[in-house]
């Protein structure tokens, strides 16, 4: 088993979104607002433990979207998941040669703990880590722009079972 964390600073939350925040989103985007679009960003906030909570593969979102709207195709939500990524509305998170998983980026920053076992992921934030991240980026020059923490490791369900 893995000794729980005593620091205070790490924290697990989940906001929630309303359809005018999905609208928002959507305008500013600067695409129009559709039906559609609505439906997917909506699918993609929705928790489900069957799809590792928010963190879902594109495959995933467009099986959530097809049980909604059996008119829109897989290659409507992929790319309107692409433009969601590409404008840092939606985290990508890479796990070696698996599908990616992507989730509706929340209004504060948050880091991914991964099991490589189960895939089950585990959001946190520390301010210790964001400090040691901002000051490693100061010492290269960098002005930071944004980023993506991403830790691997095999979860305590998966080691007692490996016991």
């Amino acid at each position: 088993m893995l000794p729980r964390q005593s620091d205070q600073n790490i924290v697990k939350k989940q906001e929630r979104y309303q359809e005018e925040d999905f609208k928002k989103i959507i305008r500013s985007m600067g695409l129009k607002i559709t039906d559609q679009r609505l439906v997917i960003i909506s699918c993609l906030h929705e928790a489900d433990p069957k799809f590792s909570e928010r963190h879902i593969t594109a495959q995933e979102l467009y099986e959530r979207v097809a049980k909604k709207d059996t008119k829109i195709g897989f290659a409507t939500v992929y790319r309107f998941l692409r433009d969601l990524a590409d404008k840092h509305i939606v985290t990508e998170v890479r796990m070696g040669g698996q599908p990616s998983r992507y989730e509706l980026s929340t209004i504060g920053h948050h880091d991914h703990l991964t099991c490589t076992k189960c895939g089950k992921i585990c959001e946190f934030e520390n301010k210790k880590i964001e400090n040691l991240q901002i000051q490693v980026a100061e010492y290269f020059g960098f002005k930071l722009t944004h980023h993506i923490l991403e830790l691997y490791g095999v979860c305590p369900s998966c080691q007692a079972a490996a016991d």
